[in-house]
This record gives structure tokens, sequence and C-alpha cells, in this order.
């Protein structure tokens, strides 16, 4: 666990460089993919998936 949280914290590091270089290529891609990946198989994977899943119904209520 401790290698996993490890790899998902060097990607977010990268990737917000990525972003904030605003120059993507395909390797930043590639690693955005991966960080992806790893959150995914994390225990971080339910939370972040209940937050996703409760701001969509918030958008989905309004009204125009």
């Amino acid at each position: 666990m401790a290698i996993s949280v490890s790899v998902v914290l060097l990607l977010v590091i990268l990737a917000a460089v990525f972003l904030r270089n605003g120059a993507l290529k395909f390797s930043h891609a590639v690693v955005c993919a991966l960080l992806g990946f790893y959150l995914a198989s994390s225990s971080m994977a339910p939370t972040i998936h209940n937050g996703l899943t409760a701001t969509a119904d918030i958008v989905s209520a309004l009204q125009p």
C-alpha cells in the first residue's frame, strides 16, 4: 500500500506540472492515464466515486 500511495503522489505532482506547463504531449497523457488507473485501485476510489456521483446528481437537478 505504501508503494501505491507513493506512486499516486508522484503522478499527481507530475500531472500538476504538466497542466501548469500548458503543453500536453503524448507522454503527459500517459502519466495522466496511469494516475487514473492508480487512483481507481487505491483506497480513495470510493470517496472519489461518491463525490462525483453527488456532483452529477446536483447538476442534473438544476433547472435552467
